[in-house]
């Protein structure tokens, strides 16, 4: 089966509905899918559930989906960069699932691991826990948290090969990986599309049988979320 597809917009055909949950990959602004959440913008699709640790800021990466108002409820961990976010929570138009950050990484990887549920300390006795069970194992509270899916995972990586298998680089690995495993669908973009066996098997970080289909993104940008400098 050819995995490749020439650009995003055609790595979506047929898998984009409203309503959809996709998970988005990547660390604020380190290791997203641009070119990919370019195309979900320009497909219009709407009324979106977005799993991802943050939502951009309001000209750059899934904020673009805020501002076009295509995006429902995000499911996150952080999100203080984001006055449009910001915005429209307050304004009720936008729905918010709060997670500690390692909560909603081990959600994510639970649900690629076939792992419905699972207790952690974190959260217990906050605004976190309300309305979850809980449970004491030897004399420590716990809180039960429940696995996340999605219908399309989009992830980005530094190099891939034909096959689908990815690596990453640094914190463009954060997510991105948990992700490709925890979709029903999974598209990657990456800055080197290789050929099969040009990987060293050491390096993959995905194997080839989590991500459907693959493409080589182009015109990166790679900003910076919150650029600090030491005076001179």
């Amino acid at each position: 089966m050819n995995k490749v597809f020439p650009n995003a917009q055609a790595a979506l055909t047929g898998l984009g509905f409203d309503g959809m949950t996709i998970m988005s990959g990547g660390f604020g602004l380190c290791g997203i899918p641009e070119n990919l959440i370019l195309a979900l913008r320009d497909s219009g699709v709407k009324d979106i559930t977005v799993i991802s640790n943050n939502c951009g800021i309001d000209d750059f990466g899934l904020g673009i989906l805020l501002q076009t108002k295509q995006v429902k409820k995000m499911v996150s961990s952080y999100v203080g960069e984001n006055a449009e976010f910001e915005r429209q929570f307050l304004s009720g138009e936008l729905e918010l699932e709060f997670n500690p950050q390692g909560t909603l990484a081990e959600r994510i990887r639970a649900g690629g691991a076939g792992i419905p549920a699972f207790y952690t300390k974190t959260g217990y006795g906050t605004l976190v826990a309300e309305g979850k069970e809980t449970r004491d194992f030897n004399g420590e509270m716990y809180v039960m948290e429940t696995a996340l899916h999605a219908d399309l995972s989009i992830v980005k990586a530094w190099r891939g090969d034909t096959s689908g298998n990815l690596a990453f680089r640094k914190t463009a690995r954060n997510f991105n990986p948990m992700m490709a495993a925890a979709g029903k669908e999974c598209i990657a973009e990456v800055e080197e599309l290789v050929e099969v066996g040009q990987l060293d098997a050491n390096e993959i970080h995905v194997p080839a049988i989590y991500v459907n289909r693959i493409i080589q993104g182009t015109n990166y940008e790679k900003r910076i979320e919150r650029l600090t400098t030491r005076p001179k």
